[in-house]
């Protein structure tokens, strides 16, 4: 029991970290664009990195071994998480969380290809499950469909690939080494893109402290979930992460009047479901 209830704590922490995201990337967009956040959160992100690495001796273990591969994921990274800032300004939260949810459907499908894993029948089952979630969140019409929400589907993929890349990086990465290239590459791809036509915002006094924020929740929310993770199956943190759906819902209600669709709801108790089915399915099956 006392298990269950440190890794619930630490989830709540995650679900606090990515809401306070949301809301601080939705406060700083009028006044920054997508890049120029991402330069800034990575910024604070090097700082963070840094001194915890140093303060911990952990700083030695950077290297130079797998520079190709941290490249590659952080470029899949970079691209989703672009993706997700433009999304949640565009289309109410609890679509974009929803949409999110999916990420692990598409590992399922891509795996094969990079990482040469077997597609099992239960995983397929999983992926039309979770395909049919998506059909109902999204429900694609020329009424319904808009840019937000294309960007809120396409960082799920973005953010399949960057989680498949990170399970070939931690066969031989430290953490540190993975967070560290994660926040040097995104603050150099955040300077290009942001930078090309040579205008770069500078947060103001009253978007700085939301710039800031922005780089420490999202940090905190994935130490959050990796401490949970490391204490509980994945059976047990899912359900908890789940709440970050009415969460971010009654967060949307309360701060920017959006309206409580029912659809969404059934569309990602759908995705849930099928993600929960291959995760208890793959901790039943002893791996050979």
């Amino acid at each position: 029991m006392n298990t269950l209830v440190t890794a619930a704590a630490w989830m709540i922490g995650a679900i606090t970290s990515f809401t306070l995201m949301a809301i601080a990337g939705r406060a700083v967009s009028a006044e920054l664009d997508t890049f120029e956040i991402m330069l800034f959160r990575s910024l604070t992100g090097i700082a963070i990195v840094v001194s915890v690495a140093m303060a911990s001796g952990t700083f030695r273990q950077i290297n130079l071994g797998r520079f190709g591969l941290h490249a590659t994921r952080n470029i899949f990274h970079f691209t989703g998480q672009n993706l997700w800032f433009y999304a949640i300004t565009m289309i109410p939260l609890a679509q974009v969380f929803a949409l999110e949810f999916t990420t692990p459907i598409w590992v399922i499908l891509l795996s094969p290809l990079i990482l040469k894993e077997r597609i099992t029948a239960i995983g397929l089952l999983s992926a039309a499950i979770g395909f049919v979630g998506i059909l109902i969140v999204a429900r694609p019409d020329p009424a319904n469909i808009s840019v937000g929400l294309m960007a809120a589907a396409g960082c799920a993929v973005f953010f399949a690939f960057t989680a498949i890349f990170t399970r070939k990086l931690t066969q031989t990465e430290t953490i540190t080494t993975i967070l560290f290239y994660l926040t040097v590459m995104q603050a150099v791809f955040g300077l290009i893109c942001a930078g090309y036509d040579g205008d770069i915002a500078v947060p103001s006094v009253v978007a700085l402290p939301w710039v800031i924020l922005i780089g420490c929740a999202g940090l905190l929310a994935h130490f959050c979930l990796t401490k949970a993770l490391s204490i509980a199956p994945a059976s047990i943190v899912m359900p908890i992460d789940f709440v970050r759906l009415p969460t971010i819902a009654i967060v949307g209600v309360l701060l920017y009047q959006e309206p409580l669709e029912i659809w969404v709801f059934v569309g990602a108790i759908l995705i849930f479901g099928a993600n929960y089915l291959n995760i208890t399915y793959a901790m039943q099956t002893p791996r050979s």
